[in-house]
């Protein structure tokens, strides 16, 4: 697929090629856009440039909690972010907001994903909460149609607008998710779609190697824990969406070799493939699903391209 972000990344592995790349706004939105914005939500934005989340927060913080107008920026990914102090902006509000965005963001604009970024705190003590949300376009037909009533842990149900997966509470850090993991492995889904973003989002995009690394070892025994929990036909993926090295000079993901590791009964060595959707034609073996998006192969050999 073109790019290389968390939606394009999610949905090759689910078999969506992404043959154009979701547009970015290095410079700011197009002011039509923005004005479209601020009449379907009734106030003006502040921002409207690319820059860091906690940076844009701490800059614009107090102007936004003085004139309660929603703090609008992006990244360099495909995304239109908007921040809002929970005690200025109630959540379901913001999402309201968000919701609003994401109707203005369709063609042709065509950005991926609305992203709701509430915070608490006051000036030079801001500190964004849990409560995040995204929003992104609807996915065409993927795996987890196929598949249905998918055990997602994170942001993946809504990376996919929640179709195919059951209602689940929302975790958004990897202490959450791993608790939500372990009560997964318990129940009866036949495919649990985990997300653990903490190395990508606290310093993957913060070239924080030394936190990349202690993320690692926190994560070891969720892992160790994962693999005494699976029974005699259960299978384990672990892989990435994109590329994120800490130790480079840019914070933006990276398009390089992710690590894929599968974990079962009789698995081999599986050695370099080209494009995720090789994740999914695994599951789809694995589960005895019919899928074929045309492009790929299984890394076990189940299912190979027709």
């Amino acid at each position: 697929s073109e790019g290389k972000d968390s939606v394009t990344g999610h949905w090759e592995m689910m078999g969506i090629l992404t043959a154009l790349p979701f547009p970015t706004y290095p410079e700011g939105f197009p002011a039509d856009l923005v004005a479209t914005f601020e009449a379907r939500i009734g106030m003006h934005v502040l921002g409207n440039r690319a820059a860091s989340g906690t940076t844009i927060i701490e800059e614009l913080g107090a102007e936004h909690i003085a004139t309660g107008k929603p703090i609008l920026y992006t990244s360099a990914d495909s995304v239109f972010q908007v921040a809002c102090h929970e005690e200025v902006v109630p959540l379901e509000r913001l999402y309201e907001i968000c919701r609003i965005g994401r109707e203005v963001c369709a063609a042709p604009y065509n950005l991926e994903r609305v992203i709701a970024r509430p915070f608490i705190g006051r000036p030079g003590a801001f500190t964004r909460t849990g409560g995040r949300k995204d929003y992104p376009l609807t996915p065409p037909p993927n795996l987890v149609d196929a598949v249905g009533d998918v055990l997602g842990i994170g942001v993946v149900p809504e990376l996919f607008a929640g179709r195919g997966f059951r209602k689940t509470h929302r975790t958004t850090c990897n202490a959450e998710h791993s608790v939500a993991l372990r009560s997964a492995l318990k129940s009866d889904a036949r495919f649990i779609f985990a997300n653990f973003e903490d190395f990508d989002m606290l310093y993957g995009h913060r070239n924080d190697p030394s936190g990349f690394a202690m993320a690692f070892e926190a994560f070891d025994g969720v892992l160790a824990e994962t693999l005494a929990a699976l029974g005699p036909g259960d299978l384990l993926v672990l892989t990435a969406d994109h590329g994120n090295d800490p130790t480079t000079v840019s914070t933006d993901h990276a398009r390089e070799y992710v690590p894929v590791c599968v974990i079962g009964a009789g698995v081999g060595p599986l050695g370099d493939t080209d494009g995720m959707s090789c994740i999914g034609l695994t599951v789809a073996g694995h589960l005895g699903v019919e899928f074929h998006p045309g492009f790929g192969r299984d890394l076990l050999g189940v299912m190979q391209k027709p």
